[in-house]
């Protein structure tokens, strides 16, 4: 007996759960449905990304609306354009043999009249993005003043992506009496403030521990030096030759650069982030969830709504500023019951962000060992002969097997093997041979990037005349020059930042490019100005490891400026290991198929967005540097 005939549903639900092939109700469906189908009552229900959310709201919603009448009764909020047209589908295949059921998506990037159109012909539910809405609204175009029922889903996501005063205004246009059911992975202070502020008395269904990741997701985290962090993820896809993932990246730049990366070196790679046109995000998306594409590279905010079955695993590429973003992050794999891995790619000065997580998820992450060279090798092997053993056979070469026989009949069976092994894997393993261990360069050397690097004492100083005042910590003002003079993340260290200047360090080669530079960059309308500093950098240290004290000289923000125009920096990469692995064969993630026209499209970058200093990578809400500015 299917289990879902227990929970109340009624025959035309359950004859579409039976074509959908549906056997056992997840946990919040279990407990979500039977509640929201005995009565209309307000509802809070915590559960993670990937434990059946839209069947737990959905079924409920299309028995409680009466088909006979046209307006709409049910509005449901989601955070992503993505997941809007998602849920619709989903919405749309549960009520097939609903008669009379309509239901409209109404999302950005597409036509406002059309979307208002389909609705005036008689919308019972309408699946939206808040920013769409809320335009609707205020032009006249749609009326939510008589909906029964309203449906919050991934409620924190859309809180975290600034649509807070949206769905307030959103609520208030809705009647008071109405229900509001509230889905969310995360119960944050805005979303308790929502429900405190628009539900009365709701139910409330967690569904295990509040914030807590899935069971079915194990967490590991691979330790290297910051620089090896896109050497490391190349190494994690070759050692799962069958990965099929999405990577996530902090900001847009990153997220296209990595793609970009990946792409030249031979992976089936795209990116997928706010920059890219809708066609292009649907195509990048279409390609995806065909798995023509093996690595998809996301920002967080562009990633969120993916339901893609089967996602082998997620791997933070960077780790996100907010905390409660990695058990969104971790939801996109390890779904409907099946397992999945969470990696993170971590330097020394991160390990304290891994305890943070692991307090929150209640789980805990296992320290692994970028593989060595031999080892992906040995992997790579044993994949390609499974691979041979198991392809089938098309007999159209049958014509052609004399020929080859003659050109092989001096070869034993042990000899043809190897060659043809060989032809495949020379490549592989001439790249790796050479590579060194990343594991043991990292355990080894890898410093605390809070600690001050120590040198062989012919380290230059620099004063410049930026500081606290102008929103800047250690880690971001760090951020900002490496980002401004196309430096690598350990060629700036010793930062000290005071309230009107600040010092760094660099090695004596980058000199001539710090004064160059810098000097001719302006914030805010007021000129940087640096110079080579006396102090060391040895005064006495805070309990960060940064200096305190030596000002250098008594220069102070109003020393001397030199004009001049803004020097440009080059579009920078990685500072990885520049021997791509080989392009051709059919190893790991790499492609050995032409790839498809256009998920190799740089999207357009909007103008000034590569000089954006980039976010500290501390949880939570750091100060924001200024942009800078060309004269």
């Amino acid at each position: 007996m299917n289990k879902f005939e227990q929970l109340g549903l009624s025959e035309s639900l359950l004859k579409a759960i039976l074509d959908l092939g549906f056997e056992n109700p997840t946990e919040v469906q279990e407990k979500a449905i039977p509640l929201l189908l005995e009565k209309d009552t307000d509802m809070v229900a915590l559960a993670q990304t990937g434990t059946g959310k839209t069947a737990a709201f959905g079924f409920p919603l299309i028995q409680k609306i009466d088909a006979n009448n046209r307006n709409t009764q049910a509005l449901i909020l989601s955070p992503t354009r993505e997941l809007c047209l998602q849920i619709t589908n989903e919405i749309k295949n549960y009520s097939k043999y609903e008669k009379g059921i309509n239901v409209v998506a109404v999302y950005g990037g597409a036509s406002i009249t059309e979307q208002a159109r389909d609705i005036k012909r008689g919308a019972q539910i309408i699946v939206a993005t808040p920013g769409r809405m809320q335009d609707m609204i205020n032009r006249g175009l749609v009326n939510i003043s008589q909906i029964n029922y309203c449906v919050l889903d991934e409620a924190d996501e859309m809180l975290n992506m600034g649509f807070y005063e949206d769905i307030v205004n959103i609520l208030s246009t809705s009647p008071d009496e109405k229900s509001t059911w509230l889905f969310s992975a995360t119960m944050p202070q805005e979303v308790a403030r929502i429900a405190k502020q628009f539900m009365h008395d709701p139910l409330e269904i967690t569904v295990g521990t509040k914030n807590s990741g899935s069971a079915t997701v194990s967490h590991e985290f691979y330790l290297v030096n910051a620089r090896d962090r896109y050497e490391a993820l190349k190494r994690l896809a070759d050692a799962n030759p069958d990965i099929f993932s999405v990577v996530f990246c902090r900001t847009k730049r990153d997220t296209q650069q990595v793609a970009e990366k990946l792409i030249e070196d031979g992976y089936s790679a795209a990116a997928l982030h706010g920059d890219l046109s809708q066609a292009q995000r649907d195509s990048v998306m279409k390609s995806f969830r065909g798995r023509q594409i093996q690595m998809l590279v996301a920002t967080d905010v562009a990633a969120r709504g993916i339901d893609v079955d089967n996602v082998t695993h997620v791997v933070n590429y960077q780790l996100p500023d907010e905390i409660e973003t990695y058990n969104h992050r971790s939801g996109r794999t390890g779904r409907a019951g099946k397992l999945g891995t969470s990696i993170v790619i971590v330097t020394k000065s991160e390990l304290r962000k891994i305890s943070s997580i692991e307090r929150i998820i209640k789980q805990k992450f296992e320290e692994k060992s970028i593989p060595s060279g031999i080892e992906i090798c040995e992997i790579q092997l044993l994949h390609l002969a499974n691979k041979i053993k198991d392809v089938e056979v098309d007999h159209d070469i049958d014509t052609y097997l004399p020929a080859i026989f003659e050109v092989m009949k001096d070869l034993t069976k042990e000899e043809v093997i190897k060659k043809m092994v060989s032809v495949e894997f020379n490549r592989f393993i001439n790249y790796y041979k050479k590579t060194r261990d990343l594991s043991s360069q990292s355990a080894g050397s890898s410093r605390d990037e809070r600690e001050p690097r120590e040198s062989n004492g012919s380290a230059v100083r620099y004063f410049v005349n930026i500081g606290s005042r102008d929103n800047f910590d250690w880690m971001s003002l760090k951020d900002f020059l490496k980002e401004t003079l196309d430096l690598g993340r350990d060629d700036v260290y010793k930062v000290d930042v005071k309230e009107g200047f600040s010092f760094f360090n660099t090695d004596p080669e980058h000199t001539d490019k710090v004064m160059e530079i810098l000097n001719n960059v302006q914030l805010e309308g007021r000129r940087i100005n640096v110079e080579i500093s006396k102090n060391d950098g040895g005064g006495r240290r805070d309990h960060n490891g940064r200096n305190s004290g030596g000002f250098g000289g008594g220069r102070n923000s109003g020393g001397s400026r030199r004009e001049g125009s803004f020097a440009p920096r080059r579009e920078g990469g990685f500072r990885s290991d520049r021997n791509s692995a080989p392009r051709e064969g059919g190893f790991g993630g790499r492609n050995s198929a032409p790839r498809k026209e256009g998920f190799s499209d740089r999207a357009p970058r909007r103008e000034g967005s590569d000089r954006t200093p980039r976010r500290s990578e501390s949880f939570g809400d750091s100060p924001r540097p200024r942009r800078p500015r060309k004269d």
